[in-house]
């Protein structure tokens, strides 16, 4: 999970979509060597804060404007005083532009800038070798550069982005710094929150640099992170309201072995709000069911013909914790499929999608992990992981369904191009059933009639923040824990009273 320092803006940009923008504000009226000063100084902000003893600084530069950031804080140390040098990876004779200028300031105010010949580091780290404009893997003599500054031991800072990890997908491009501590500018970018980027972002802060707010208005964003003032809203309930009101979940799954994700979804579908849930399961899983869940009208099933009386009255399903891939499983996941009610499709459900066994109906939320959405795209994992936000849209466009990318940096995708990312989570909820407890809060929003995509929404960013906040306490998170925490984040953002 990404330490971040909020309140940030929910609009997230391609590395294309801030280039853009920053042409506007420069357009608008604001000068490039502006912004390159503005950046540098809300960077030197950032690291005074975070590092108020410090009196040392070493500057790693490339070539371009991210170098001449990185010029700029060297200027600022040296006139506060601090013992600074820079270490020059690129070669300065191919600074340019605002680059250039900002290297003539840093030689003006008297920093010391040596090229980079594998000297040791001092002091806090800056990087500021490579840009948000990096497609291909790192190479000599950056990957060297960056080896060196992961393996220092020292405090590092990265201007506007890690270096080496990508912009737009938050992949590593070979390899990549890892950085305690990221000051990003103007506009957040997507690979910032994604991906590998929880594992070399460090804390995030953010600066827009007092941009032109009509300017930023106008600028086109890929994602929208989800935050508490732009989730989709659950209306209240009236005092008259009664459970018909809200909908009927019928969670199928659990096969022999894998009762208790069954009944992990069931539990969520309940905390949740579903007016009334019925869970089919075998008939061996039936006593633990009613022994947990006396308010869960629970149905031992053998064969699909038992199943369809359960799906005439329901309003909604959630299909596949613990559904397994045999006869069993098959014959229910082929009756839901062909029920015409909005589903939700976990776990084994997509497994079978994937092989091709069954087709998805319309008005679905399907939910994989990496793993899954490689089957059901025919590619690697590693493949998948390259891509998330690419991942994700094709994944909703081949099935016309809401898509939601589990992993850290949970993406949702709607068939009609809309995605969302939630950036709350914890390490600690590296662990089984955390995805049959989303699927059931997702079923139990869909009941009370929230779009699918809206419903997604708001399931994933409670479910990541509940474990976020469950992972506190550290390792031995069980998936249970994070259901009564999803019921109170509930209630605070959307109350059930008005």
């Amino acid at each position: 999970m990404l330490h971040s320092k909020p309140p940030f803006p929910d609009a997230l940009y391609s590395a294309a979509q801030v280039r853009d923008l920053d042409a506007r504000l420069i357009a608008a009226g604001t000068p490039g060597f502006e912004l390159m000063q503005r950046a540098a100084h809300a960077a030197w902000r950032a690291l005074r804060r975070q590092w108020p003893d410090a009196r040392q600084l070493t500057v790693m530069a490339g070539h371009g404007n991210n170098a001449g950031d990185g010029y700029l804080i060297a200027a600022l140390a040296q006139r506060a005083g601090w013992q600074v040098s820079v270490l020059a990876v690129g070669d300065v004779s191919a600074l340019s532009g605002d680059a250039e200028s900002a290297y003539k300031e840093a030689r003006a105010a008297g920093v010391d800038i040596k090229r980079w010949q594998q000297q040791a580091l001092i002091g806090i780290v800056v990087d500021a070798l490579l840009g948000t404009g990096l497609k291909g893997d790192i190479r000599s003599p950056y990957s060297e550069a960056i080896q060196a500054i992961n393996d220092c031991g020292l405090p590092v800072m990265a201007v506007d982005i890690p270096s080496g990890l990508c912009a737009d997908t938050g992949r590593l491009l070979g390899q990549a710094v890892s950085a305690d501590l990221t000051v990003t500018f103007i506009g957040l970018k997507i690979g910032l929150f994604t991906g590998d980027a929880p594992d070399v972002v460090g804390e995030l802060v953010f600066d827009d640099l007092q941009a032109n707010a009509d300017v930023v208005a106008q600028a086109q964003a890929s994602v929208t992170r989800l935050d508490t003032f732009n989730l989709p809203k659950l209306d209240a309930r009236p005092r008259t309201a009664h459970k018909g009101m809200y909908g009927r979940v019928l969670v199928i799954g659990g096969d022999l072995g894998f009762g208790g994700a069954a009944l992990l979804s069931t539990e969520s579908t309940l905390r949740c709000g579903a007016g009334m849930v019925t869970l089919a399961t075998r008939p061996e899983h039936i006593t633990a069911a009613l022994a947990r869940f006396p308010e869960v009208m629970s149905a031992g099933v053998s064969s699909a013909n038992q199943l369809h009386g359960l799906i005439e009255p329901a309003s909604v399903l959630v299909v596949g914790p613990g559904l397994g891939q045999h006869s069993w499983g098959r014959a229910l996941l082929s009756a839901a499929a062909n029920a015409d009610r909005p589903q939700v499709w976990d776990a084994d459900a997509l497994n079978q999608l994937a092989s091709g066994q069954v087709k998805l109906p319309e008005n679905c939320v399907i939910t994989p992990h990496p793993g899954e959405a490689a089957r059901l795209l025919g590619v690697s994992t590693r493949e998948i992981q390259s891509d998330r936000p690419a991942a994700a849209k094709a994944l909703a466009r081949k099935f016309n369904a809401v898509c939601v990318l589990k992993g850290s940096g949970s993406l949702i995708a709607s068939p009609d191009g809309r995605l969302a990312l939630a950036d709350h989570g914890h390490p600690a909820m590296a662990t089984g059933g955390l995805g049959d407890v989303l699927a059931g809060v997702i079923g139990a929003l869909l009941a009370q009639k929230m779009a699918p995509f809206d419903a997604a929404c708001l399931a994933v960013w409670l479910h990541a923040l509940a474990g976020e906040k469950c992972g506190a306490s550290g390792r031995g998170l069980a998936a249970a824990d994070l259901i009564p925490v999803i019921r109170q984040l509930l209630e605070e953002q959307q109350p059930c009273l008005s």
